[in-house]
């Protein structure tokens, strides 16, 4: 993984969804990628969001249908490719007469349930919030509610197996680099990366990708020299987590007086998730913080459903991102497209530059970006590029191969279930809630987290719940520096663990991990 090239067929600058699945899928089609982040993969909008796989049905009442009928077939599409790492969720919607019509939400349901092919999900249907267990938490003026189905994802453990299977296929992965210079040749770019200390690469690549996230156009006039081609509007989305407030597995989505929606999200265990805001960024896009107001309003939101109140003083953890929404001209944030938008400039040495997107279509853009990007490459993209057409529509992302543990694959949903059995019977010395959480982040990866342990040990506990074999396997194949690439990226220990706790796992990568 510490191999510095010196040049590459394409350079892909941004660590988040969009470029860790781009250089996948580039690297996949036999090109020799680089892809550079400046800081850690999926250090921040990619690991900002609300952990949502779905089609997006709020959308749907801003008539963006070809956006739903695409993210909706891309959430099986994921549901199959990782079945350790998204699963499926379902969503209630209580029904509050105040807001949108009874006919109004069948109708949106019945569009969200045939828009695309749904093999693995159940439909929508209504429940009688008197005696559905999804009743009992909330306020008792709401008698109906729709249930529907989405899924759920670790958003920055995607980014990050996205990065493990670009690695495996060939691509460098360089976290850490800043892409500081690019200067445009008529067949190629000769780049400048840097480190925060001062160390310096410099490579040339035959094509370069713009998937800098939030800071697209400023790459392309700082880095690149280049005019800006599109307006990006930044947005940030805020969460608050709090304790938990349900037991029941569903989570909640809460229509808004102001038309915008709050989702209410079982979150690790012990914790619900709520979210999130659009609000307009202004300032340095690095700095984003979730603001008191954005606090309150969420509080305020969730308090109108659950019949246990909300406040500020609940809130154990908060986070923040910004979103690079395409401008379309939409008055408020909240009706921006979550579509997107590549663009490809072979006025000399090709450029693409990814605008916008969300998540749940990150294979997709990927995709599209590599069939648009290759045959602008000098040459053609070379032999091996030409015979590789899309492939990840039915590829696995690393993890996902279970059959050794549970033979032939069958669901998604019921192949997880069928896996943490198995390793729970492999290894009956460990607490249950461990050996989910290692099923759920590492898959059929767990052997090679065990390679080399003595009688498959885990090692030392470094705080409750982490073991040395695990932070070893972290450093070692999943570009993890520091601890909180550990406690916040690779997992959300953080937020179980003391002060105290967080501390000793720093102190141990200090030590452990010293340049």
């Amino acid at each position: 993984m510490n191999t510095l090239p010196s040049d590459c067929d394409v350079l892909v600058v941004g660590g988040g969804i969009n470029g860790t699945g781009i250089a996948r899928d580039l690297a996949g089609r036999g090109l020799k990628v680089v892809l550079c982040e400046q800081d850690d993969l999926a250090s921040h909008t990619s690991s900002a969001s609300t952990k949502l796989i779905h089609g997006g049905l709020r959308y749907l009442e801003h008539f963006e249908f070809a956006l739903v009928r695409k993210a909706l077939g891309e959430r099986e599409v994921l549901l199959r490719s990782a079945p350790h790492l998204i699963r499926p969720l379902r969503f209630v919607m209580p029904h509050d007469p105040g807001m949108r019509p009874v006919w109004m939400v069948r109708i949106g349901l019945f569009l969200y349930d045939h828009l695309a092919r749904r093999e693995l999900l159940p439909g929508s249907r209504t429940i009688d919030l008197r005696r559905h267990a999804a009743g009992g938490p909330l306020q008792k003026i709401f008698r109906k509610g729709f249930v529907y189905s989405d899924g759920w994802v670790d958003d920055a453990r995607l980014v990050v197996l996205n990065a493990v299977d670009a690695a495996a296929r060939g691509a460098s992965v360089l976290t850490r680099w800043a892409c500081v210079d690019a200067q445009r040749g008529s067949d190629g770019w000769q780049v400048s990366l840097a480190q925060a200390g001062g160390r310096r690469l410099d490579l040339r690549a035959r094509a370069l990708v713009n998937a800098a996230g939030p800071w697209a156009a400023q790459f392309l006039s700082e880095c690149a020299h280049l005019p800006q081609a599109r307006t990006l509007r930044l947005v940030k989305g805020s969460h608050i987590v709090v304790p938990a407030l349900f037991e029941h597995a569903h989570a909640y989505i809460f229509q808004n007086a102001d038309q915008r929606i709050t989702f209410a999200i079982p979150y690790e265990g012990r914790f619900t998730l709520i979210g999130t805001t659009d609000v307009e960024v202004q300032g340095r896009i690095g700095a984003a913080r979730i603001s008191p107001e954005e606090t309150d309003y969420l509080c305020a939101q969730a308090s109108r459903y659950f019949a246990k109140p909300v406040r500020p003083a609940d809130v154990v953890w908060s986070y923040a991102g910004v979103r690079p929404l395409l401008d379309d001209e939409s008055g408020s944030a909240a009706a921006l497209t979550r579509d997107y938008a590549l663009e490809l400039d072979t006025s000399a040495a090709p450029l693409l530059s990814v605008w916008g997107g969300k998540i749940t279509t990150f294979r997709k853009l990927a995709e599209e970006a590599a069939d648009l990007l290759l045959p602008s490459l000098p040459g053609g993209g070379g032999a091996a590029a030409q015979s590789r057409s899309a492939w990840t529509g039915t590829a696995l992302l690393p993890g996902a191969d279970l059959q050794a543990w549970i033979g032939r694959p069958n669901r998604p949903d019921a192949d997880f279930e069928r896996f943490v059995a198995a390793l729970g019977q492999q290894h009956p010395q460990w607490p249950a809630a461990l050996t989910r959480r290692l099923a759920r982040a590492y898959g059929g990866r767990i052997s090679l987290l065990l390679q080399g342990a003595a009688d498959d040990s885990l090692g030392p506990q470094v705080a409750p719940g982490l073991h040395e074999a695990e932070l070893h396997y972290l450093h070692r194949h999943e570009w993890a520096l520091t601890a909180d690439d550990v406690l916040w990226r690779r997992s959300k220990l953080g937020l179980h663990l003391e002060p105290a706790q967080r501390a000793a796992v720093a102190a141990w990568c200090e030590s452990n991990w010293a340049a």
